[in-house]
Parts: structure tokens; C-alpha cells; sequence
């Protein structure tokens, strides 16, 4: 079952990294806050009947509170925020910079759980600051003093990306979680429409969008989000952690087979130190047998911001 699970998140990596080529796509038809609506609100209605079966088995008796409404709509909020950025970013950076600038929401929620709550971080994770600092201005720049638009956009996305991450750690366990899942969906994807509406022209329906939109829907959120909660709950911690990290990776080389997207050397050298950057930030606590504890793949902790298998990273 170990090696089920394991398998069934690397399809997940690789279905994540591929996304980026689809919201490429979509990026050079110009599209940001169109395409990124009705991406989430079809998502949303992939998810509803799985929620609503749930619901029914977990919770037959309770509604959802008001403070599940409240969390709702923060946690979508920042889904917006950062899928908006990441999207505008798109229209002027690859996907594999795309991809590995994302990332750095990873080594950015010690960071902001210690100046926003307080909570002290490991040592590493300033390593890990500085190799994702060194390693992003390597793969924005291409070693030359002068940072990409599309990079500085996919970077201000990182930081809402972590924000998200902490607010699905420290409030989403205590309410569903396939309902805060539609939740913050819904609201993700109305106020990318409602802004859409007034700010961009009308999307053209063509197959090259229609394909991105179906593509990131009901793959990328849909069905990952739905085999990311089965393989947490038959893997340890440790492994989804390292396998979901390759997600970047193959955003890189979905841009390089489908898009013919280059990297030069010292961009190469950027991804790495990004990558184990990422890698140091999951696996810096350790206990006393050795066994790692991911930050973000770990049993939920309520108290220190870390996410539960049953609340999965979203918005991809």
C-alpha cells in the first residue's frame, strides 16, 4: 500500500509541474483572472459531490459555522492572491521559473510563522533562506543584476501561497475538510471572475484554453487534490514530503518537452539550490530515532502551523 501511495503522489508531482505549462498556455493568451475563475469554479463543482459524500458520512448533523465561513472565505482570500500573481507572472516568465519561484513558500512559512506568531524556527531554515534567495536571483537573472518582471510577480505569489499555508495549518483542522476545500475554492474563483469582469476583455474560448482550463480543473485541483488526501493516509509523512518537493522539477521539464523551454547553466544551478533549499525546510526537525517530520506533509499541529493529511496544499 506504502508503494501505492508513493507512486500515486509522484503522479500527483507530475501532474502539479505540468500545470504550469497549461497556465503558461493560458499566460500567453493573456488571460489571468478569467482563466483563473472559471479554473476554481469548475474545480469547486468537481469537488462538491465528493464534499457533500463526506459530509454526509463525517458530519450528518452539523452545518458549517460561522467561523468555518469566516476561515473560508481568509484561506480563499489568500488562494486568490497568490493564484492571481502567480497567473499575471505567467504572462512574462517560464514555467519552470514559474514552478521553482513557487516553491519558495516552503522556506517562507518558518519565516512568517516566527515574525507574524511568534513561533521560534530551526536553525536551518535561515540556510534555507539564504540557499532559496541565492538560488532564485540565479534562475530570475541568469547571473546578471536585473530580476525579471514575471519572476518579481511569482514571488510576491510565493509569499500569499505561504500565508495560505499557514492559515490551512493553524484554522483548517478544526472544521471538514472537503467542505473548506469548496469553500475557499468558491471564493477563490468568484473574486478572480468578478475582477476578470471588469479589468481583462472577454477570454476566446479556444482549444488551447478550453484545454487549460479542463486541464488544470479537473486534474490539477480535481483529481489531486482527491488522490493527495487517499496517499497521505497510507504513506509516511517523510515520503510525501520529498516526492510532492518534485513538483518544481517537473514543471521545469514539462516547459523544456512541451513548451521547448531552456535553462542555462547557472539558471540550472538556481533550481538546485532552490530544491534542496525546499528540501532542508521539510525535513529540519528531527527526532531522536532519526525519523524525519515534513513541515508540511506531518500530523496536524494546530499550535505550530503545520499541515494535517486531511488539508492538502492547494490551488495549483
Amino acid at each position: 500500500m506504502r508503494l501505492k501511495a508513493d507512486l500515486t503522489l509522484l503522479v500527483v508531482s507530475i501532474i502539479w509541474g505540468s500545470a504550469f505549462v497549461a497556465q503558461r498556455v493560458a499566460g500567453q493568451l493573456g488571460s489571468v483572472y478569467l482563466f483563473n475563475g472559471a479554473r476554481y469554479l469548475l474545480a469547486a463543482l468537481v469537488v462538491v459531490p465528493l464534499a457533500v459524500r463526506v459530509g454526509r458520512i463525517n458530519n450528518p448533523s452539523h452545518g458549517i459555522t460561522r467561523d468555518q465561513y469566516k476561515w473560508m472565505f481568509i484561506a480563499g482570500f489568500f488562494l486568490f492572491a497568490g493564484s492571481a500573481l502567480q497567473q499575471a507572472g505567467m504572462l512574462y516568465t517560464t514555467a519552470g521559473n514559474a514552478g521553482f519561484i513557487t516553491s519558495l513558500y516552503v522556506v517562507l512559512v518558518p519565516i512568517v510563522l516566527f515574525l507574524f506568531w511568534r513561533e521560534t524556527f530551526h536553525w536551518i531554515a535561515i540556510v534555507a533562506v539564504v540557499l532559496a534567495g541565492a538560488g532564485a536571483f540565479l534562475l530570475s537573472t541568469g547571473g546578471q543584476f536585473q530580476v525579471q518582471k514575471g519572476d518579481t510577480l511569482e514571488l510576491i505569489g510565493a509569499l500569499f501561497w505561504t500565508f495560505h499555508v499557514v492559515v490551512l495549518g493553524k484554522y483548517a483542522s478544526k472544521f471538514e475538510s472537503m467542505s473548506f476545500s469548496v469553500g475557499q475554492l468558491l471564493v477563490c474563483g468568484i473574486l478572480n471572475l468578478v475582477i476578470g469582469i471588469f479589468v481583462e476583455p472577454m477570454m476566446s474560448f479556444g482549444i488551447p484554453l478550453l484545454f487549460a482550463i479542463a486541464y488544470t480543473a479537473f486534474f490539477s485541483l480535481g483529481l489531486c487534490y482527491t488522490l493527495q488526501i487517499w496517499a497521505q493516509k497510507h504513506t509516511p509523512p517523510a515520503d510525501a514530503a520529498l516526492i510532492l518537493s518534485l513538483e518544481s522539477v517537473f514543471s521545469v521539464l514539462s516547459g523544456w518537452l512541451l513548451l521547448d523551454e531552456r535553462l542555462v547553466a547557472i539558471q540550472v544551478l538556481g533550481c538546485v539550490l532552490i530544491f534542496i533549499a525546499v528540501l532542508l525546510s521539510q525535513f529540519k526537525e528531527w527526532n531522536f530515532r532519526g525519523t524525519p517530520r515534513s513541515l508540511l506533509s506531518s500530523t496536524m499541529n494546530s499550535e505550530r502551523g503545520t499541515i494535517d493529511r486531511d488539508h492538502p496544499i492547494e490551488g495549483r
